[in-house]
């Protein structure tokens, strides 16, 4: 009784901010951080394309099939879409399925042929899936392409140096919460790579019910870009023990890693990473991701590298190979930088800001410098956060 008072009054709280004048944004992406999310798909229908900017008076018109024709990314876009098939609801009806994945095809091809800028890569499709499924094909198409020229930009860049940029928040991040696990991580030599189908999908590709992926959609809309990096963290932290009791080697780190548990605490993990994204803001870790960046030039590789270290017998063979000729050249200076490091790493701070770990996002400071970062974020982002 108490949970259905309090989803009533949610509902009647996002009505209130949507039918204000002018509509009240900032309310809004509250409600999307809050435990719960949006609730239902019906709502997301009308608050997502706030939370995007997107007019929904002035749609575009359905992309026509004319698209396909001499477009460079078909033949890779149509792979991947019929290799979609569990993204789609268990006992969807095939014909039902099919036409969706046609949609799929077209919603890419129209908003890659619109914005030549942009560059498809795979997982995308993990991404336009979820909002075709959530709001159909004409509103996807629209908050789709807006998704494309600022939250997911750096994804579609012609190199993936921004995308390696981003994964280098990873372990910043957790040496400030946690560093022994950053530190046995970094004698594993595991790098990020094991998060890089987290991020540039949304989590889509790797979480198996449809319910977790929009809870997450909810909130990634509503805060600043670089907030999945921040939820890769805080799951990697919530596995703490499992990576301790691990073998201290890339292979055993990298296998655990990637492999991720389908029954998170998501309420819990989603008010942790909103909380250290206001302890720990991008701008203050940004040095050391930069360094980070220098000293691993192979912390991430294409998606291509990805899947090929997947599927190899070992593992572990791709990264290994990746990061042998580094190894060689650093061997020397490892030991005297690691214990200067470590020296003159301040750490003295770290319990005093953990101590406000239990707030919730949903009421707590987390939730309004979000929301003020989520509504001063602008299209240049990335030009300010990777020179």
């Amino acid at each position: 009784a108490d949970f259905d008072a309090k989803k009533k009054r949610k509902v009647a709280e996002i009505y209130q901010a949507l039918n204000s004048d002018p509509i009240d944004v900032a309310t809004l992406r509250r409600m999307a951080i809050s435990e719960g999310g949006l609730l239902t798909d019906e709502i997301r229908c009308k608050v997502w394309p706030k939370l995007l900017s997107v007019n929904t008076d002035d749609l575009p018109p359905l992309p026509g099939k004319e698209l396909r024709e001499d477009n460079k990314d078909y033949q890779q876009v149509l792979l991947d879409v019929r290799r979609s098939l569990r993204r789609f609801p268990p006992g969807m009806p095939d014909d039902q399925r099919e036409g969706l994945q046609e949609e799929l095809i077209d919603i890419i091809l129209h908003v890659l042929k619109r914005n030549p800028q942009l560059h498809y890569y795979q997982g995308y499709h993990d991404i336009v899936v979820t909002f075709l499924l959530v709001v159909g094909d004409r509103l996807a198409t629209a908050l789709v392409e807006k998704l494309s020229t600022h939250h997911l930009r750096d994804f579609m860049d012609p190199t993936m140096d921004n995308t390696k940029h981003i994964l280098n928040y990873l372990m910043p991040i957790i040496d400030q919460v946690n560093p022994e696990v950053h530190d046995f991580m970094q004698s594993a030599e595991v790098g990020t790579i094991f998060a890089l189908s987290w991020l540039i999908t949304w989590f889509g590709h790797v979480l198996s019910d449809f319910r977790h992926v929009v809870r997450l959609y909810d909130f990634f809309l509503a805060c600043h870009p670089l907030m999945p990096i921040y939820f890769a963290a805080v799951i990697v932290l919530h596995r703490e023990q499992e990576v301790l009791d691990c073998e201290c080697d890339m292979a055993s780190v990298h296998h655990l890693l990637s492999q991720i548990p389908q029954d998170l605490p998501y309420e819990s993990l989603i008010s942790k990473a909103g909380d250290l994204f206001v302890q720990f803001p991008p701008s203050e870790l940004a040095k050391e991701a930069a360094q980070a960046a220098q000293a691993e030039r192979t912390a991430a590789s294409t998606f291509k590298d990805f899947e090929l270290a997947s599927v190899q017998q070992r593992p572990d063979t791709v990264l290994r190979q990746r990061f042998r000729e580094r190894l060689r050249g650093e061997e020397r200076l490892r030991g005297e930088e690691r214990t200067k490091s470590v020296l003159t790493k301040p750490r003295t701070n770290r319990f005093v800001k953990l101590a406000v770990m239990g707030l919730t996002v949903a009421l707590g400071a987390a939730a309004l410098a979000m929301v003020k970062s989520a509504l001063e974020w602008a299209p240049k982002f990335q030009l300010q956060i990777f020179p």
